[in-house]
């Protein structure tokens, strides 16, 4: 099966990308929920998160504060690692579980990360959306009410633009309206059936 990865900055649309192809009724594996499985209650990640980071990291009830470890995270390099180091492993073994059990004309993984881990090896054509980096910023902050400085660093930790451009097969131009990007979702649909056809065009 042909595995497409989709990928974008941080507030680039992947979101509205992944459900407009999952509209045609194509298994999407999103990387963040599936990170968010791994770190649910019960789950060893969790209490090792909070053996290392401590109970501040978690609210009342159990769950993880993300919006407190993200701001250790962000502002700790070490610390950044040592969660990566973790959760990486946990959460590829599970997109490839998920991915193999995916049973429509392709698939499809979103992940933010995609490029800047291993998460690329799992996929056969790599999509990227992108907007300006300024677009970035005004959409992340309207959207999560995150500092500016906040999602600065957050998009310093991802690859840069022009690299994650380079390694891309295809690209959809998301500074449009939710009509243009519908369009060029639908092209890409299309584009992407024609590749699980023949995969030798990948």
């Amino acid at each position: 099966m042909l595995v497409a990865g989709l990928t974008g900055g941080i507030g680039s649309g992947k979101s509205a990308v992944a459900r407009l192809i999952q509209e045609q009724g194509i298994t999407v594996i999103d990387a963040d929920e599936v990170a968010r499985e791994v770190v649910a209650p019960g789950e060893a990640a969790l209490a090792q998160i909070a053996a290392h980071f401590g109970a501040e990291v978690l609210h009342a009830d159990g769950t993880l504060d993300r919006a407190r470890l993200r701001q250790i995270i962000f502002a700790q390099t070490d610390a950044r690692l040592w969660l990566e180091t973790l959760l990486h492993p946990l959460i590829r073994e599970r997109i490839q579980s998920s991915l193999q059990a995916a049973t429509s004309a392709y698939a499809l993984l979103v992940s933010p990360l995609l490029l800047e881990t291993d998460q690329h090896r799992l996929v056969d054509h790599v999509v990227v959306v992108d907007v300006p980096e300024q677009t970035q910023l005004e959409r992340t902050t309207a959207r999560d009410r995150n500092s500016t400085d906040q999602v600065k660093r957050i998009m310093a930790a991802q690859l840069d633009r022009g690299a994650r451009l380079a390694r891309a097969d295809s690209i959809i131009d998301n500074s449009g309206d939710l009509q243009s990007l519908r369009a060029k979702t639908l092209q890409l649909h299309q584009t992407l059936l024609q590749l699980a056809q023949d995969p030798r065009d990948t």
